[in-house]
């Protein structure tokens, strides 16, 4: 079968590197084994980590991915959507110089085509990490191709057929279009196509307000770019800890941004090569002219065309495909992981499912889903990062909650860096020091979480995060006064009556 030839706007030297790594249009799929072990569908994280695990134990695996390995995380999701906040947070703390002393004399401006063509020279040289010449010298038959179920045990990449004793759906996800009227024909942007712009469009409507919207809404709007933000819930991040999506509402009008809540796009049209959006706040009809749509919400499963029918698979449109603890299919053969099945859409996520699969599907393991505890960050300023249970899923779990907050405010090293606005909160189960969830606001929130996730996997309570030394001054400084709090609940009245009694005796 003829490889298809792959093309990325701007295919500039480095799209051209990007894609010689991840879908190299002179790659030859190799003659395939009489069976294999493990095959593969789908080279996003879930698949990449999947077959290089497997390979890596000795079994025979075929990896099949028709666009470009790597997936969303490398491609369209955290790799450029990180490297183009990290330009916008250096625009954010120039402009904000004067606040610490430092006064910039002259001028600076934003030059938005080198911003982005960095985020291109950062993707390109990341993708050496998940090209199809790495994953063959791993041990990996990977084949450049759509492939689909056949039936039995064979999966169909073209004319060639391969015979698997296991396999995997890993295919993920897609942005999908909301239904508005006129956006078709008005076109927008997505996570999938936003990285290929080249010029900055000056005014920019974001439409959604959770992660992908607020962290891109956040970037455009420090980058020069007006942004509204139009989201359909009365907070931002409505999944998350109201009081940590009050702070990043609060940041977000210091930035500028125009936010809209409780509000519903009701249809699109251009207006030459304006594009002017009509929409519903509180029973009020407004509109509004734009550069440029951006749509930071919807994702839909990408089943089409794996012919899942063939082979007893059960899925659905919206949800994806359906797996049991074990992310067994409803064909015991065939497993799945990642976007394509799971509730955690995160890179994190899907390469832990994967060490799952390797375990359940190569060696009779019996590891579940359930059993992960899952950390995840939004990467706006300040982050937003967060593991186990919030206070309302508590709530309805009937599980009573003792909670400890530090403000950032009384955390020395936030004070010194002057990033004050923020928290840690830790959830306790009342009476004792077991750790259920916790919510981090703090400017490097994602790099501290991962203590408190290591506590909840390591049954640490919080009392003993208390006795760990941390440096001093960090912002991680804030758990181990959490901690500190914590134990100072301890001290029963009668014990602190006669403790004091003790010192007065010594004096």
């Amino acid at each position: 079968m003829e490889n298809k030839h792959i093309t990325i706007e701007p295919m500039d030297g480095f799209n051209k590197t990007l894609v010689a790594n991840v879908h190299p249009p002179d790659w030859v799929n190799p003659e395939p084994a009489a069976r294999y072990n493990l095959v593969v569908i789908g080279g996003g994280t879930a698949g990449l980590v999947t077959a290089a695990g497997a390979a890596g134990l000795g079994a025979k695996v075929a990896l099949i991915e028709k666009h470009l390995l790597g997936g969303d995380c490398l491609n369209t999701g955290c790799v450029p959507s990180k490297a183009f906040i990290s330009a916008a947070r250096l625009a954010a703390d120039i402009k904000n110089a004067a606040a610490y002393g430092i006064k910039i004399t002259g001028s600076s401006r934003v030059d938005f085509a080198a911003v982005m063509e960095r985020v291109r020279a950062i993707r390109a040289q990341i993708s050496q990490h998940d090209s199809a010449k790495r994953f063959s010298d791993l041990g990996v038959d990977v084949f450049l191709g759509d492939g689909y179920f056949i039936g039995g045990n064979k999966i169909a990449v073209g004319e060639t057929i391969l015979r698997f004793k296991r396999a995997v759906i890993a295919t993920g996800a897609r942005a999908i279009m909301p239904k508005i009227d006129g956006i078709e024909t008005v076109g927008c942007l997505t996570n999938e196509t936003v990285f290929s712009l080249t010029e900055q469009p000056h005014r920019l409507a974001i439409i959604g307000g959770g992660p992908i919207g607020c962290e891109l809404a956040q970037a455009f709007q420090r980058l020069g770019t007006q942004v509204i933000l139009l989201h359909s819930h009365e907070q931002l991040l409505n999944r998350e800890d109201p009081d940590a999506a009050s702070i990043i509402h609060k940041q977000f009008k210091r930035d500028g941004i125009d936010v809209k809540l409780n509000c519903t796009t009701s249809n699109v049209r251009l207006n030459g090569k304006k594009k002017i959006i009509r929409y519903i706040c509180e029973n009020k009809s407004s509109t509004i002219e734009v550069d440029e749509i951006l749509m930071g919400a919807g994702r839909a499963p990408n089943v089409d065309g794996l012919n899942l029918e063939a082979v007893n698979v059960n899925y659905d449109n919206r949800k994806g495909v359906e797996v049991n603890d074990r992310l067994q299919t409803t064909n015991p053969h065939i497993y799945a992981a990642g976007d394509i099945c799971m509730k955690w859409k995160f890179t994190h996520a899907a390469d832990a499912a994967a060490r799952i699969i390797i375990q359940n599907a190569l060696f009779f393991g019996r590891k579940k889903l359930s059993s992960l505890t899952m950390p995840w960050c939004t990467y706006t300023e300040p982050e937003i990062a967060h593991v186990g249970l919030y206070e309302k899923e508590a709530k309805e779990a009937g599980i009573k909650l003792t909670t400890f907050t530090r403000p950032l405010s009384e955390v020395d090293r936030s004070i010194t860096e002057g990033h004050e606005e923020g928290f840690v909160k830790i959830h306790l189960r009342q009476g004792t020091d077991k750790i259920i969830g916790a919510t981090i606001v703090a400017r490097h929130a994602g790099e501290m979480i991962s203590e408190l996730t290591l506590a909840m996997v390591g049954k640490v309570g919080l009392g003993t995060i208390a006795s760990v030394i941390h440096p001093y001054p960090t912002e991680a400084e804030g758990i181990k006064q959490a901690g500190d709090a914590y134990n100072r609940t301890r001290l029963t009245p009668f014990a602190k009556k006669l403790f004091t009694k003790l010192l007065a005796w010594w004096r």
